[in-house]
């Protein structure tokens, strides 16, 4: 990389005074103690910055991930033990070695296998899950149960909540939204945090603060949770997939708006050496940040320098990490909630029914899966692909068969796409006509609108016309596309009926 610059300078600082509050809400939302999220951020941004392709993309925690990270080890150990801390560590070694695999091996364009519709109803339901699981801490609440049934819990019960937790999220909020609209780079969530943290400890707030934080350097590590590893290799897989999605989103949108290249591979591996440091300093599986990233580019980022100089900060503060430990935890929770509420794509979700109703089934159906499933909302996701691939099954199995006569000759025009499940559909519609029609003596199978047509459905197609003709029909064909193979067009062309 060349030198970094004074916009390299002031991006990197900005960003990483965001990253560090919310750092801390999303290893509280991945189950994790809040330093973790310190963690998570400060070599994870650093080493990333060394083999990105964008030059405005910000490694860490992000919310999408952090619930997947909750999802995959809820059901390993209890949330925030040590088991579980070595579980997370375990997760982003195994989700950063996928990642660094597909990236190496020159794969990375297999995170665009999940479609928009999955994707799309993936986050919708996500986000659900994840608003749903910080009310109880902006309601300063300890309701039992799952998820979702913790949420109605809280939203059940208005008289056990704690007010003073309620403002503390509301200003928050307010910060947070509403400084966006008094300068585009105002601080809002460092704002809200200091001011968080000056008025708790002054008015002797009484609510659910962050508590202890370690203040320490890093504690490297190579000690993981090998026994869990075996089932965490399909949670791992989901999250390097679907994670690399939102980062992949980011590079491509923004190097269109500047006329840049951008290499998916590339992005690939230094999203995969992002989790191995993750791992190493024993924190959970990251990704990029849509957020982040934004305002690395408003603040006048030129290189991936300020990427590396928003680690090289985190790293440096963390031994000042104990002064945010009278932070409400209720203003970790709404600023989860601001960030993840900008994720669900409305636009887009309201598109797809007027697009293309099976798609529009296949992203509700990923929505209520997700939800359905949480936390596992990885099973969502698996889900929604199943979803896509019955879709894409039903439509390659959908051929109509327009047909017209012309005095003896029936012509038929095939519309679809032609492979040996679907040409039995041709032989049928032709040989209904036939059997009402008995003065027709020959047959024009017409290929024209035919969308795709493979070796498999040319040699049922040559058979179809054998057996017809064996019944007294002349059988021709016409209108082959030009794209098919030379095997498929000898296979047709060179057929002569009796």
């Amino acid at each position: 990389m060349t030198r970094p610059s004074t916009g390299d300078v002031v991006a990197g600082v900005s960003v990483a005074l965001v990253a560090i509050p919310q750092s801390l809400a999303y290893a509280e939302l991945a189950g994790l103690p809040p330093q973790y999220g310190l963690y998570a951020t400060a070599l994870p941004a650093l080493l990333a910055a060394f083999f990105v392709s964008s030059r405005y993309l910000q490694t860490g925690p992000v919310a999408l991930t952090a619930l997947l990270t909750f999802g995959a080890l809820s059901a390993v150990a209890e949330p925030g033990d040590s088991d579980y801390i070595a579980a997370a560590a375990t997760l982003a070694l195994l989700v950063g070695l996928i990642r660094l695999f597909l990236g190496v091996v020159r794969m990375g364009r297999v995170a665009y296998l999940l479609s928009e519709p999955v994707i799309t109803g993936f986050t919708a339901g996500a986000a659900v899950v994840i608003i749903a699981s910080q009310l109880p801490t902006i309601f300063d609440v300890d309701p039992d149960g799952g998820v979702l049934a913790a949420a109605l819990s809280a939203l059940a019960e208005p008289e056990e909540w704690r007010w003073s937790s309620i403002a503390f999220a509301a200003a928050t909020a307010a910060l947070m939204v509403g400084g966006r609209h008094v300068h585009r780079l105002f601080p809002g969530v460092l704002a809200a945090v200091v001011v968080g943290v000056v008025v708790a400890t002054a008015g002797g707030y009484e609510g659910s603060r962050v508590g202890d934080l370690d203040t320490g350097f890093i504690p490297l590590s190579l000690d993981f949770s090998w026994s869990n590893a075996p089932g965490l290799l399909l949670p791992a897989a989901v999250i390097a997939l679907v994670g690399f999605a939102e980062p992949a989103a980011i590079a491509r949108t923004y190097a269109a708006a500047d006329r840049l290249p951008w290499n998916a591979n590339r992005e690939m591996v230094s999203q995969g050496v992002a989790n191995l440091a993750s791992a190493v300093s024993g924190a959970f599986p990251v990704g990029g940040s849509f957020s982040r990233s934004s305002l690395n580019r408003l603040a006048g980022a030129t290189s991936a320098w300020s990427g590396a100089i928003t680690g090289a900060f985190v790293l440096a503060v963390l031994p000042l990490a104990f002064l945010l430990e009278d932070l409400p935890t209720s203003a970790l929770g709404i600023i989860v909630i601001v960030v993840v509420l900008r994720l669900v794509d409305v636009k887009e979700m309201s598109r797809l029914p007027r697009g293309s109703f099976p798609q529009a089934l296949v992203g509700a159906g990923t929505t209520v899966a997700t939800i359905g499933f949480a936390p596992r909302v990885e099973r969502g996701v698996l889900v929604g692909i199943g979803l896509a691939i019955a879709v894409h099954l039903y439509r390659e199995l959908q051929v109509t068969t327009p047909g017209e006569r012309d005095h003896d000759t029936l012509t038929v025009r095939p519309k679809g796409v032609m492979w040996f499940a679907t040409v039995p559909q041709v032989e049928r519609s032709v040989r209904e006509e036939l059997a009402t029609e008995h003065d027709l003596t020959a047959v024009v199978i017409d290929l024209s609108g035919v969308g795709r047509l493979d070796y498999s459905g040319a040699v049922a197609l040559r058979r179809i016309m054998e057996r017809m003709s064996a019944g007294g029909v002349r059988v021709s064909v016409a209108g082959i596309p030009p794209s098919v193979s030379r095997a498929v067009r000898a296979e047709l062309e060179n057929y002569e009926s009796p």
